[in-house]
């Protein structure tokens, strides 16, 4: 049985609104991050991170809906829109068309969901008490929103699952998507991840754990596995990737942009936030997809590591692939995106499953931004600088969330 195709790809992000353009700065290596006015308004200790540029909500989902829903409900159906306009699965009204709607599944991951609305709504408790709390807070907050909001929208009547797993959330919810498929519970899956955390008081919350870069200047902020690296960019966004079994992508002539090949999950069973420094559970996590995947070590060129730019998570991670790839590691093209994405948390795994995939098209490594100074401690081949030509088969994206919880995809052409 061929591996569940994908379809359609839909992104936005810090780098651009859609998969191309995102890509695009991605490749070129240009790093997002940026002072907020709104943080520094708020005087929070940290002023940078990676917003969605020029969003406005009123203009992207119409008025009413800019009203009802919280901003990473908004970036999920754009990202939603734009992955199933490529699949060719709607109509001009968004409406699912070439797929019985019954059997197209939607499953979404999120760590935070509704922060802005949180955010917003406390101090207005706080102030005006209990009889002015707006009466949509509830369905803003959830983060089980977007996807149903999806479902509204499309009329996809499949099972409809919002998944949290932190910070492997995007990539889990890959993985949850593809097993539905397979199983042949849905023919179609729409998948992926969004966040839309940046508020003062998660910002503030982040910097208090220490996980968050301190370091003023924009151009170097994110810098995963540079010897200076001190922590995180927060960002934002979404990425929504339409899963479709082989037969029914066969039987309407859709374009496959690759395929699901191998999801491998563990937990650590360490800590609440830090990674096992062994990278035992990452460890398990990449030997699982290869064994789905059925493929060796060797067939894979290319990691879209999850490399955050924290000093423990990528000292871990790096032990984690030099573990399981070995002397094959020698020849791999290891990449963190987040240099220039910073990390959209409960989004970067689908965000960076699209970019590893985009890499597989494009038969090219994407550099690491901010990397100056390799750590020598990590003792892999990181590209850095400029996008690297190779020739690429197979490509591995790893996700790693708070509480060790562990995502990798294997995806092929």
């Amino acid at each position: 049985m061929k591996s569940p195709a994908i379809t359609g790809l839909g992104a936005i992000t810090p780098a651009g609104r859609g998969v191309e353009v995102s890509w695009h700065r991605v490749v070129d290596g240009k790093p997002t991050a940026a002072l907020d006015e709104m943080l520094a308004a708020a005087d929070v200790p940290v002023a940078l991170c990676c917003r969605v540029p020029d969003f406005d909500a009123d203009a992207e989902v119409g008025r009413g809906a800019s009203r009802r829903l919280d901003r990473f409900t908004h970036l999920a159906v754009l990202a939603a829109t734009e992955a199933l306009a490529q699949a060719g699965l709607v109509d001009d009204d968004g409406r699912i068309i070439g797929a019985d709607p019954d059997r197209v599944a939607i499953v979404l991951g999120s760590g935070i969901g509704g922060a802005e609305t949180w955010a917003s709504e406390y101090p207005s408790f706080l102030a005006n008490g209990p009889g002015r709390v707006s009466p949509t807070f509830i369905p803003r907050m959830l983060s089980n929103t977007a996807a149903g909001t999806i479902a509204i929208r499309t009329g996809a009547r499949g099972p409809n699952v919002t998944v949290n797993t932190a910070c492997a959330a995007g990539a889990t919810a890959i993985h949850v998507a593809r097993d539905l498929v397979r199983s042949g519970t849905a023919d179609v899956a729409i998948a992926g991840g969004v966040e839309a955390g940046i508020t003062a008081l998660s910002v503030s919350a982040f910097n208090q754990m220490g996980a968050l870069s301190r370091n003023p200047d924009p151009s170097t902020a994110s810098r995963p596995f540079d010897i200076d690296r001190d922590g995180f960019v927060m960002g934002e966004g979404a990425g929504v990737v339409v899963v479709e079994s082989a037969k029914h992508a066969k039987g309407r002539g859709a374009t496959v942009l690759g395929r699901v090949a191998g999801v491998g999950a563990s937990a650590d069973a360490h800590h609440a936030t830090a990674p096992s420094p062994d990278g035992g559970g990452a460890i398990l996590a990449m030997r699982r997809a290869l064994a789905d995947a059925d493929l060796d070590p060797s067939d894979i060129g290319h990691v879209n590591a999850h490399g955050t730019s924290t000093p423990l998570n990528d000292h871990a991670e790096a032990l984690a692939i030099r573990t399981v790839f070995g002397a094959d590691a020698d020849r791999l093209a290891v990449s963190s995106t987040k240099g220039v994405t910073g990390h959209l948390l409960g989004g970067a795994g689908a965000v960076e499953a699209i970019f590893a995939l985009l890499a597989l098209r494009s038969q090219l490594a994407p550099p690491t931004a901010g990397l100056h100074r390799l750590d020598p401690e990590i003792d892999l081949d990181v590209v850095a600088d400029t996008a690297r030509d190779m020739k690429l088969d197979a490509v591995m994206t790893n996700s790693f969330g708070f509480g060790g919880q562990n995502a990798s995809l294997v995806l092929t052409r």
